[in-house]
């Protein structure tokens, strides 16, 4: 990457705003509901910590953990469950958090995993989503921002090991 140069996409700030606004409209649409957050790891772990901190009404939060990537700029395809929500779930709304929506592939694997487990509802919240790229019929319930196709990594997402700690979501330029 070091003939490549960072072309940020989308800024700290521009984040913060759009999560505080998704906030809002999360706690309008499940108030008087029993809310179960699932963020899936380890892509939105700061996303759906950022979210559920702008959520007003009572929320359970859970962990899931699913690969697809492996250390590659695609997905293969086949979604492996690394680590399965650890909590019933029966009775709950559940709304899975994710970092973003390509293919669809492991959003659609997930809400049928979860609705076989008993929810109440799915519903799916995503930071990114990527529809150029969709393989499966599936949108988003709440999105931050769609975005075109191409790779992008910060503010949870990842390259190999790395950048999941940068606070904006960019992508690399040819210099």
């Amino acid at each position: 990457m070091e003939e490549k140069s960072k072309n940020i996409l989308i800024t700290k700030e521009q984040i913060s705003k759009r999560i505080q606004e998704l906030g809002e409209d999360i706690s309008k649409a499940y108030e008087g509901k029993n809310l179960y957050v699932l963020s899936l790891l380890r892509g939105s772990f700061i996303f759906a910590a950022d979210l559920v901190r702008e959520i007003s009404i009572p929320v359970k939060i859970g962990f899931m953990t699913t690969s697809s990537y492996g250390h590659s700029e695609q997905s293969s395809g086949f979604i492996k469950v690394v680590n399965d929500i650890p909590d019933d779930i029966n009775g709950y709304d559940v709304l899975i958090v994710d970092d973003i929506v390509d293919t669809g592939i492991t959003m659609d694997f997930v809400k049928k995993h979860i609705k076989e487990l008993g929810a109440s509802s799915v519903k799916c919240c995503v930071l990114l989503d990527k529809p150029e790229r969709r393989k499966i019929d599936i949108k988003p319930n709440f999105c931050c921002f769609q975005i075109p196709d191409v790779f992008v990594v910060g503010y949870g997402l990842n390259y190999g090991d790395y950048y999941r700690n940068v606070p904006y979501v960019f992508n690399w330029e040819e210099k």
